[in-house]
Order: structure tokens, then sequence, then C-alpha cells
């Protein structure tokens, strides 16, 4: 049993108070709802699993670091390491360990998480537990965003390395069978209406590729048959697959693991020999603001070491293994990244690397372009893991969720014979081949990461209040050690306000890059400059709160460095990412008061209300 404080409002709770400053939310308590709001899921009630919802426990430590591993390594390492090595140079290896440092503040309150309360939901269980049914929600909300748009994204990423790499063997795919509509029509149209004739191979290769697409596809009237059918395949392949079995999922991840690494390893020997250490001076040329302009690119290479706290119910000691497998799983990764970003700064001079296939054009800059083949299908096996693991942790979030009565009873499902998710795996098949199909989503990818760290913030939070709390750890399960943040944190907060003060105020740009204004200084899109300053005032103003709960309540180091490290990358990731994530959070919120706060199971509860 949980050991607690207990408080009569959020204001009486810190971290709580912290939890609503942070997203934005300021939810008014009433004597009326504001415990029905806040009542949490007692750990004994959250690890009673047996019986017709239970999951098949096959996985190990070594295939849950494997599942960390295909779910970290993906689209990340071979498309946006390229364009944050162009602007920030080789230093660009130091950002890698700044990130993974953020990360890891991140992933070791993941392991205490995952070790205390092993069964499936991830975030989401973790929030019900430490701050209750509404930041539960929120969470869960969150992370169907997170890995809905990602594996999206990953599919149609998929897809193009897949038929570029057809396109190289000589097999040609038909254009209209390989791209989204949006995209052929918007090309088509662009180039139209452009003066005077222009050559198709004068073209850029994607623009030249879309505008076919467009006036190859055949009719049906006036209307185009243009779809992205690979991405359907892979998308009905990998569901299929995740369907079946957590065995099945297993084998297959460790297999793309194996061969993802092998091919990892053979892009760092082979591009050793070819370093140019000239190419590595200098070392940070635009600076410590050009390092960081970065940050974003970088941290979505990490994405996906949580999808590892998914199949804790799936875990044979999950205690035990489930830090290990977070654990190694980021430290192999973040050794892997440094090694391969000195590699590509070193082969070729960094201002070269702004492309969208920075490890294949590095070898075609130095004559091996059959190596480039390789590289593609190392992509291809790359995201098809990432696909799988972000397949498996989807549902079993939706089963945590029906479970608890937040989603109708359908979602908690499990298929009699294979023990998995059925219906919560079939839906995600849908909600991700169809988008995959038809969608182009460019532009919203980013959501993707900013509901990760949001993600990450919460699950820190929780660590942080539940060793305020002084909760009853199991004898086996991992810890994180406790440092009081009383006056650490306020020495850094310090230090940053000196570091300003010396650069000046014109140089916060270096911290809190404004990646929205255009190269004149204007305000895009009509946006008022508060606006596009909200993700820099929201931080400041945590900052503030965060200081006082330190000092007051003494809350523990590591996780509130984790806090502050992923509240400050949200911030790089502008303001219209955040209106977006906010118009998402909002509709969730209309869903939970609207079905989910009735349907509680904790409300059928003599404590629910």
């Amino acid at each position: 049993m949980v050991k607690s404080k207990h408080f009569s409002s959020p204001i009486g709770n810190p971290f709580l108070l912290f939890a609503v400053i942070t997203p934005g939310i300021y939810l008014r308590p009433n004597a009326m709802n504001w415990q029905s709001l806040t009542r949490k899921k007692d750990i004994s009630l959250a690890v009673e699993t047996e019986g017709a919802h239970s999951l098949r426990r096959s996985l190990r430590l070594a295939d849950l670091t494997g599942l960390g591993i295909a779910a970290i390594i993906g689209a990340g390492i071979f498309s946006t390491i390229g364009n944050a090595a162009a602007a920030g140079g080789p230093a660009i290896a130091l950002l890698f360990i700044f990130t993974a440092l953020a990360c890891c503040f991140a992933a070791l309150c993941y392991a205490e998480f995952a070790s205390r309360i092993p069964i499936a939901g991830s975030a989401y269980t973790y929030a019900y537990v430490s701050f209750g049914e509404l930041f539960a929600w929120i969470i869960g909300w969150d992370l169907v965003l997170e890995y809905a748009i990602g594996n999206i994204a990953v599919a149609i990423s998929w897809s193009g390395y897949f038929t570029g790499l057809l396109q190289g063997i000589g097999i040609h795919f038909p254009y209209w069978l390989q791209m989204d509509y949006l995209t052929a029509y918007r090309s088509f149209t662009d180039i139209s209406s452009s003066a005077g004739k222009i050559e198709l191979s004068s073209l850029a290769p994607n623009l030249r590729e879309a505008y076919l697409a467009w006036t190859t596809a055949p009719q049906i009237g006036s209307l185009r048959i243009i779809a992205d059918l690979p991405a359907l395949g892979i998308v009905v392949l990998i569901t299929a697959l995740v369907y079946v079995g957590i065995r099945e999922s297993r084998i297959a991840s460790n297999v793309l693991v194996g061969l993802k690494l092998l091919i990892i390893l053979a892009v760092i020997v082979v591009g050793f020999f070819y370093i140019q250490p000239e190419n590595w001076s200098p070392f940070a040329p635009q600076g410590f603001g050009g390092v960081m302009s970065g940050v974003a690119a970088v941290f979505f290479a990490y994405i996906g070491f949580d999808a590892i706290s998914t199949t804790s119910e799936e875990a044979i000691n999950p205690r035990r293994d489930m830090p290990k497998s977070i654990l190694l799983s980021l430290l192999v990764c973040t050794v892997l990244y440094v090694l391969i970003a000195l590699v590509l700064t070193g082969m070729v001079p960094y201002m070269n690397l702004g492309v969208d296939d920075p490890l294949a054009f590095v070898f075609t800059q130095v004559g091996l372009d059959w190596f480039s083949y390789v590289i593609a299908v190392s992509a291809i096996v790359a995201m098809a893991s990432v696909l799988l693991v972000f397949q498996l942790g989807q549902p079993r979030i939706w089963m945590s969720m029906g479970r608890d009565g937040l989603l109708p009873p359908i979602f908690a499902r499990v298929h009699p014979r294979f023990k998995t998710p059925s219906f919560a795996t079939i839906l995600t098949g849908f909600l991700v081949a169809i988008p995959a199909l038809f969608m182009n989503l460019t532009e919203v990818t980013d959501l993707g990461v900013i509901g990760t760290l949001f993600a990450f913030i919460l699950v820190c939070g929780g660590v942080a209040l539940n060793h305020y709390r002084s909760v009853e750890h199991h004898p086996g399960a991992f810890k994180v050690p406790y440092f009081s943040s009383r006056w650490v944190i306020p020495f850094l907060t310090v230090a940053g306000i000196l570091l300003v003060a010396i650069l000046g105020y014109d140089n916060l740009a270096l911290f809190f890059g404004n990646k929205t204004l255009t190269a004149n200084g204007a305000i895009p899109g009509g946006a008022t400059q508060f606006i596009v300053n909200l993700p820099y005032w929201v931080f400041m103003v945590s900052i503030a709160a965060i200081n006082y709960l330190c000092i007051r309540y003494r809350l523990s180091l590591i996780p509130m460095l984790g806090v502050l490290s992923c509240l400050y990358l949200m911030t790089e990731l502008g303001h219209v990412n955040w209106m977006r994530f906010g118009i998402w959070l909002v509709i969730g919120l209309a869903v939970y008061f609207g079905y989910s706060r009735r349907h509680s199971k904790l409300r059928a509860m003599p404590s629910g209300k």
C-alpha cells in the first residue's frame, strides 16, 4: 500500500501546483469536483491484472533492450542528424551527449516506475498513480498523439526509402502509388502556374516525381487515384505481426535490430578510413547557438526508449530487467550516435550535410556509391523496427485506459489465444494505415516530439512527488537515488541569469531560438510577438514555480533536472507546435468530461466521486 500525505486542494499539493502551471491548464478547485478529478489509482490495484485481461510474460533483458534500440535508432539518425550537423558543425556530437543526459534523467524516472508498477500503460499508468485521473487522461491522450503521428511519419518515410531502393535496382514503382494526394496536387499546381515553360529535367527529383504522379494517375471522373501504397503495406504487415503475439514480435524485433546494428557499425568502421581531421576544425563554427539550434532534431533521434515501458506486463522479470533495458538501450544508442556524428563531419565539410539522407550522401561524396544502397537497406530495416515497437506500444496504452473505464470496455479486450490487446491493435493499425495512405504530415511531425517531452515531464514529476511522499517500494524495485534539489536548482537558475546578463538580453536567441521569424524579422501568420514568445514565458514562469517548490519541499534533484531539461527542449519547438498541442489537449478534455469521467471505475469505488 502507498503511504502518502494528504492535501485538501491542489494548492496544498506542491507538485500538482507545478503540474497545473507547466501545461498552462488552470483548474479552479472546489469542494464538489476537485477530488473526483484527482482521484488516484492505488498501487495494489494497478498491479492486479490477473484474469481475462492479463498478457503473456515472455520478454527477457536482451529482448527488452533490443526493443529499446529498435525504437530509438530510426528515422532520426538517417535524416535529422544532417541538418543538425550543418548548423552546429562537428560539435553536434556533444549535443548528442547533452541530449542523452536530459533523456537519462527521464529514463531513470521511467525505470523507477516501470520497476515499481510492472504493467502495461507506461506514462499513463504512472500519472494515474501519482497525479490522479485527470492528468492520467491528459498523458494518455498525449501518448495517442505521440504514437499515432510518429507511426504515420515513419510509415511514410519507410515508403520513400523503399521505393527509392527499388528504383535504384531498376524496379520502377508507379509514382501515383508512392506518395500522397496533397503533395502531388501542390507540386502540379505550383509547376503549372509558373511563368514560362519548365523542363521536367530541371526540377528537383521530389518535385518531378510529384508532378508525374499527378499527370500519370488514373482517374475516376475528375478524381485522380493517388495513394502511398507501400506505406499502407508496411503498416498492415507490422500490425498483423503485432496482433499474432509478443513472442513473434520479439523474434522479428531482435532480427531487425541485429541487422540494423551490423549496418550502422559498418558505416562507422568504413567511414573511419575516409575521415579527414581538418574537417573537424572549427569544431563549433556557429558557436553555442548553432549547436543548440539542432536540439529538437537531435532529441527526435532519441524518441522511443519510453516505448519499452509499455511492455512491462510482458516482461518475465520486470522489476529487475525494465530499468536495465531502458538505461542500456539509451547508452548503446548514445555511443552510436556520437560516433556517427564524428564520422559524418569528418568525412565531408559540415556545411554540406544539410540533406535528407546524410549517411548515403557522405559515401557518395567519397566515391563509394555502392554503399549508399547499403544505407538504404539499413534505413528500411531501422524504420520497420521503429514501427514495430510503436505499434506494440499504442494498443497497450489504450488497453490500460479501457481497463480503467476511461475508454469503452472493448479497448481492454485481450485475444484468448494470442494474449494481445486485439481490438486496440486492429484500431491502431487502421488509424495509422489510412492516414499514411493519403496524408502528408510533414508539418505536424514535431507534435510527436512535443508530446514525448510532455510525457517525460509528467513522469519525472511523478517520481519527484513520490519521493516527497516517501512512497514505499517493492524490495526488488529500482529507485532513483535521492539528492535534495533545495539549493542546486536555485544555484543553476542564478547561474543562468548571470549568463544571460553577460551575454545580453538580445542574445537570448542562443538559448530560446525563435525559429518562427522570417529572414527579415517579420512574424508570419499574423501572430503577435507575445504568442511567438509564449513557450519562453511559460518556461520562465515554470522556472519560478520550480524554484519555489524545490526550496520549500526539497524535491528530488534528478527528476527535477529531468523536468527542467525537457521543458527547455519544448521551448525549442516554437509557438505553432505549442498551439497545435494545446488544441489536441482541449479535444481530449472534451472527451474526458463527456465520457471518461462518468465511466471511470474509480468512480464506483467508495472513495470515488
